[in-house]
């Protein structure tokens, strides 16, 4: 077999260096590239190439004429004797390789069916006293899926009175008017949705005023209107709707500034600031809230009805305000995370490393199911969105969601599981601008005689020797998925359409090809080389400039849009969302977006039959109006009337707590919990004395923020001689709990300590808390973590009711090596519809499960809002290392000082939630962030004053 290696080996080489051979000039001289990258990578595996490669790739003549030409020189006798050897051992190398393949299919199977199990758990106890009548009927009941479709009975709006609506969205550059629209990837047809969608809400009655939350962009080489802290949004006029308005009432683009002043920051690259536009998103809100009320509520603050997320950083944006606030959210994700995810990989250019690099795109999952978790409504155009997208995630699946709401509708226990309620509204589109050029009988109503032909409609008719033809037109952003090219293709390739009709591409906006970003300068390219390929010139128009306001032009011009907008044909893909609209519009044809040939025939049959022509363009204009502004608009405000209202607790004035806090001009927030309990009093000790001698003592209060429960709290403090009442508050149990320290008595030697609890924040925090459901869930799960010794298991995590309270459930761990990491305890709760936080405390040794709006972070929140604190004016004490939730205090508009040294205990493996590295969401180079080594008195000074924390 020595031999046979180095013949099979030579004659692999002689593969690599044939070069010009038959398979490699089939595909033109750089297929060999990738097997010289392999050469050069210095670990070239032979055995590898030939079962990937050549097995794959080389039929049995291909390799024949391969090794003659490798060995012309050899004689006729080895040469054959060679070849048969070489046969067997591919013959062997293919058996292998199905082995392989096989083990690998099972490997997967096992590993879909080991996580699929959870969530079969979650369904069979739903099933247990399931109604003969939720088992048969509301089986198949959409609505009882996820929700309420629009496209049959449309609910109307029951009762909404002067709300206030908040929109999110963060990326890209938005402004009312001439939009930018492909000017970059993030400037398309979200930017354009959630503009119209707030002008249209605004116009709407019983809407006083709409926010639409962005970035506020000063780069230089942008507009100056983006920097524009508010813009004023023209309402859309809609029939009949009459609204009373007053200063503060309509709709508004409000601009927040976060991460570089300077810099334009594309989507993947908004992550490490979100917290800082949460914080000055919840500083507006509040403002605005209070102005309202003073307006139209007799001074009682008009909080959101709703707070609207759009995309995956919108949507962990409004996530935390719903939690600062205790508002209602809702979420429409737009572009998901793991579909894209699936579609990069399926291509095969790049590894899931790579994706993550270049897109973020863990962030975005992750926010994708933190907007889950938080979220009451989602928002989704089709079906298909649902059942094919949303049902990747953890946090929803669609048997799951059935059952939820069918156990809901008959008030039955949901063991603490929770679902979001999917609801499809299509999206609105704003054409009543359009529709009037039409009369009732779909004919298109003559110019006047004084009107001017657009100049857009020149700009696109100098391209064409015909101009007289009818039009095919094509509106989209230069971009792969949009499939532009195939429709070349189909043009230029079918001879009669060509003869037919005109093809006009209107590719967004562009200067120098050369000058744009890869992606879109690869397509565009390959659009002009098809061009002189098929010899199209004087037949295709691809202007380089056109305004948003001219895009209905454009469309008239063509009398075809790709909305119906004038009731006429459209050719769309028959996969996904564009097969649920043709449902209701009927007025068009689908075809496959990859099949060149169906393109280019339906295309054909729709021009050349006019019969087919005219039914598609009744059809059209007889059902559009469901696609309309007005009848979205009705629909979102049927679902948000639907929703119980939630509002700031303590905006009810039902808990009388006084505190010092409020008034206090700086606050001193300890969250070290990386150190020995010894180590914590030094600190806290030493924090105290560096604030004193800045002369901030009076001005500055103190909180300590830990896992610790009050009674630990208190014993810590008392044992090292210290007194509770030196601090304003104490952030306890992770989060899940807020105390106020006071003294009670006449005098100073009867007086004691008591705790005042807030009450109104854990109204905030119980927000779809499973309870005692979840507990006997938790219970029944951590009796399965064992630690296997032979034959000998033994349990290593139990239930821990001295520690737990009623929104923090407290299990004790005896071996921390034998837990699952977090991020796989926080993935097993979603499955299970079990809507809270998981964390690993006190090194690993506690484990404590709270709601899903707390933490440590969201109640330093809370307490800002309460008590009127400003976030730049607080100061954050946080440990090298700490407990799961400890990197969240990094971020925001607070100040972060970190305390590093050798006394911090060193992190364990299982404390991480991420998917991704920690600078992906933190910015770690922030003005607002410094580190100290040790925590002596003197660095802490002088930590203070770098950070400008000092008086004035």
């Amino acid at each position: 077999m020595y031999g046979n290696d180095n013949w099979i080996n030579s004659y692999l080489e002689a593969i690599l260096d044939a070069g010009k051979g038959p398979a490699a000039s089939a595909g033109g001289g750089g297929d060999n590239r990738p097997s010289l990258l392999l050469r050069e990578r210095g670990h070239f595996s032979p055995a590898r190439y030939f079962v990937e490669e050549v097995i794959t790739g080389y039929d049995e003549t291909d390799l024949y004429k391969t090794w003659l030409r490798a060995n012309a020189m050899r004689s006729p006798q080895e040469r054959n004797t060679r070849l048969e050897n070489m046969t067997w051992r591919i013959w062997n190398l293919a058996r292998k390789k199905k082995e392989f393949e096989k083990e690998e299919a099972n490997r997967l199977l096992k590993r879909r069916l080991e996580a699929e199990r959870p969530r079969l758990d979650a369904t069979a106890d739903m099933s247990e006293d399931l109604f003969e009548g939720e088992k048969g009927e509301d089986a198949g009941d959409p609505s009882v899926a996820y929700g309420d479709s629009t496209t049959g009975n449309t609910p109307r709006i029951s009762s909404v009175d002067k709300l206030y609506i908040v929109l999110i969205s963060l990326h890209g550059l938005v402004r009312g008017e001439n939009m930018e629209l492909g000017r970059d990837s993030d400037t398309g047809g979200q930017v354009k949705y959630v503009v119209e969608l707030a002008k249209a809400l605004s116009s709407c009655p019983g809407v006083y005023r709409v926010d639409l939350l962005t970035r506020q962009i000063l780069a230089p080489n942008f507009d100056r209107s983006y920097g524009e802290p508010v813009e004023a949004l023209s309402s859309t006029s809609f029939k009949n709707f009459k609204q009373e308005r007053g200063e503060n009432s309509g709709a508004y683009i409000v601009r927040i500034p976060f991460g570089p002043k300077d810099k334009y920051l594309a989507k993947e690259h908004l992550w490490p600031f979100i917290q800082e536009f949460v914080d000055g998103a919840l500083s507006h809100i509040v403002q605005m809230s209070r102005s309202i009320g003073e307006e139209i509520s007799c001074g009682h603050p008009v909080w959101p009805a709703v707070i609207h997320g759009h995309y995956a950083s919108a949507g962990v944006t409004a996530a935390l305000l719903s939690g600062a606030l205790n508002v209602p959210m809702v979420f429409t994700g737009h572009f998901l995370g793991k579909d894209k995810l699936e579609e990069l990989l399926k291509q095969g250019r790049q590894t899931r490393e790579q994706i993550n690099m270049a897109y973020k795109i863990m962030c975005r999952i992750e926010a994708e199911e933190l907007a889950l978790d938080a979220s009451e409504i989602v928002i989704a155009s089709t079906r298909q969105e649902i059942e094919e997208q949303w049902n990747l995630y953890d946090g929803f699946e669609v048997i799951l969601a059935r059952k939820l709401r069918a156990r809901v509708k008959r008030g039955a226990n949901c063991y603490g599981r929770y679902m979001p309620r999917m609801v499809i509204i299509p999206p609105g589109v704003e054409f009543g601008h359009i529709i009037h050029d039409f009369d009732m009988d779909g004919e298109e109503d003559g110019p006047s005689p004084a009107s001017e032909d657009p100049s857009i409609w020149s700009e696109i008719m100098r391209f064409f020797t015909n101009p007289r033809k009818p039009m095919i037109l094509a509106v989209a952003r230069p971009y792969p998925e949009k499939n532009i090219t195939s429709l070349v293709k189909a043009f230029g390739e079918c001879r009669p359409l060509r003869e037919l009709a005109n093809l006009t591409l209107i590719m967004g906006n562009r200067e120098a090809i050369s000058k744009m970003h890869n992606m879109s300068a690869a397509v565009l390219t390959s659009v002009l080389t098809l061009i002189d390929e098929y010899d199209l010139y004087g037949q295709v128009a691809y202007p380089k400039h056109h305004k948003h306001s001219e895009v209905p032009d454009i469309y008239r011009l063509a009398v075809r849009t790709k909305a119906a907008m004038h009731g006429l044909p459209v050719i769309a893909t028959k996969n996904g969302a564009p097969v649920e609209i043709h449902q209701v519009l009927d007025n068009g044809l689908l075809v496959d977006p990859h099949d060149q040939h169906a393109i280019a025939d339906a295309l054909y049959k729709l021009l050349s039959e006019k019969q087919l022509w005219s039914r598609c363009r009744e059809n059209g204009l007889k059902n559009i109006h469901q696609f309309s502004w007005p009848e979205h608009c009705k629909n979102y405000l049927s679902r948000i009337s639907s929703l119980g209202p939630r509002y700031p607790a303590f905006a009810s004035n039902e808990d009388q707590i006084k505190s010092p806090i409020k008034g206090r001009k700086h606050i001193a927030v300890i969250a070290v919990d990386s150190v020995s309990k010894e180590d914590l009093i030094r600190i806290i000790r030493n924090s105290i004395e560096a604030i004193c001698s800045e002369n901030l003592s009076g001005s500055t209060g103190f909180v300590l923020s830990t896992s610790l429960t009050i009674a630990e709290i208190n014993s810590l403090l008392i044992s090292a001689g210290m007194l509770p009442t030196d601090f304003d508050a104490f952030i306890c149990n992770s989060g899940s709990d807020l105390y106020y320290p006071s003294r009670s008595g006449d005098t100073p030697s009867n007086s004691r300590v008591t705790f005042a609890l807030d009450r109104s924040y854990q109204s905030h925090i119980e927000y779809h808390w499973g309870g005692e459901g979840l507990r006997k869930y938790l219970v029944k799960w951590a009796s399965s973590v064992v630690e296997r010794r032979g034959r000998i298991e033994k349990q290593v995590i139990f239930e821990d009711p001295e520690h737990s309270s009623t929104y923090c459930l407290a299990f004790k761990v005896v071996n921390p090596n034998h837990l699952p990491p977090l991020k796989e305890l926080q993935k097993l709760m979603r499955i299970q519809s079990l809507r809270c936080h998981a964390l690993y405390n006190h090194g690993a040794t506690r484990l404590s499960v709270i709601p899903i709006h707390a933490s440590r972070s969201k109640a330093l929140r809370y307490l800002s809002v309460r008590w009127g604190i400003e976030l730049p004016n607080v100061v954050v004490l946080v440990g090298e290392t700490g407990d799961s939730d400890y990197e969240e205090l990094f971020g925001g508009l607070h100040k972060t000082v970190i305390l590093k040294g050798e006394f911090n205990t060193p992190a364990n493996r299982i404390h991480t939630v991420r998917r991704y590295p920690l600078q992906d969401v933190v910015a770690l180079d922030s003005s607002n962030i410094t580190g100290i080594e040790g925590y002596g008195t003197d660095d802490m000074r002088s930590a203070l004053k770098q950070l400008c924390i000092r008086t004035q």
